[in-house]
C-alpha cells in the first residue's frame, strides 16, 4: 500500500530563505507536505528522517553546487523526481544535472506550475522542435564559462584562470547574463 503523504513530500533546496519560503508555501496550498534545505549537509541530515518523492534544487547554493544535493538525491531514491532551478542556465550543467539523476531543468524565475509540470514530465518530448538558430559568439562563450565553472565546482578564480581570464572580467561576464 502507498501512503499518500510520502508520494506529495516535497524536499526545498535553496539558500535564498525568502525564495525558499515562497515556493514552500505555494506547494503546500498544493497539497504537498514540504521541508527545506539550505546546504548539502541539510539534505543528507534531512533524509535519515525524511524520504521525499519530489525534489527542488538550487543549482547554486552560496558557494557551493546544488550538482552535489542531486548526486546524493538520487542515491538516497532513483525514483525521486529532481527539478533544479538556477539563475545560471548552461547547456554543461544542464547535461551534468540529469547525468546525476535531475529529471528537469529549469532557468530561475520559474514558477511553481512550471515545477509541478516538471515533476509530471517524466519521459523527453520526441517531438520538440529543434530549431535551426544560429548560435552567437556570446552565447558560445557563455556556455564555455558555465561549462568550466561546473567542472571547477562553481570556483570562479579557477575558472578564471583556466579560461585564460582575470577573475574581474570574469565576474563581470557573469554578472551581465545573470537571470535570477
Amino acid at each position: 500500500m502507498i501512503d499518500e503523504e510520502a508520494e506529495r513530500l516535497l524536499l526545498i533546496v535553496e539558500d535564498d530563505q525568502a525564495f525558499a519560503r515562497t515556493l514552500q508555501r505555494s506547494f503546500e496550498r498544493r497539497g504537498y507536505r514540504v521541508v527545506a534545505a539550505a546546504s548539502h549537509e541539510a539534505v543528507a541530515a534531512l533524509l535519515e528522517d525524511e524520504d521525499p518523492g519530489f525534489a527542488v534544487v538550487d543549482l547554486k547554493l552560496g558557494s557551493a553546487s546544488g550538482l552535489v544535493c542531486v548526486q546524493t538525491l538520487h542515491a538516497h531514491d532513483p525514483e525521486m523526481q529532481i527539478v533544479v532551478l538556477t539563475g545560471f542556465a548552461s547547456i554543461a550543467t544542464a547535461v551534468e544535472a540529469i547525468k546525476l539523476g535531475a529529471s528537469h531543468y529549469l532557468a530561475k524565475p520559474a514558477n511553481t506550475d512550471e515545477i509541478e509540470a516538471a515533476f509530471t514530465k517524466g519521459q523527453g518530448d520526441i517531438d520538440a522542435p529543434v530549431t535551426t538558430r544560429q548560435t552567437s559568439i556570446k552565447t558560445l562563450e557563455w556556455e564555455r564559462i558555465h561549462e568550466t565553472l561546473a567542472e571547477t565546482d562553481f570556483n570562479i578564480s579557477e575558472t578564471a584562470r583556466r579560461l585564460g581570464m582575470h577573475r574581474r572580467t570574469l565576474a563581470r561576464k557573469l554578472g551581465k547574463r545573470q537571470v535570477s
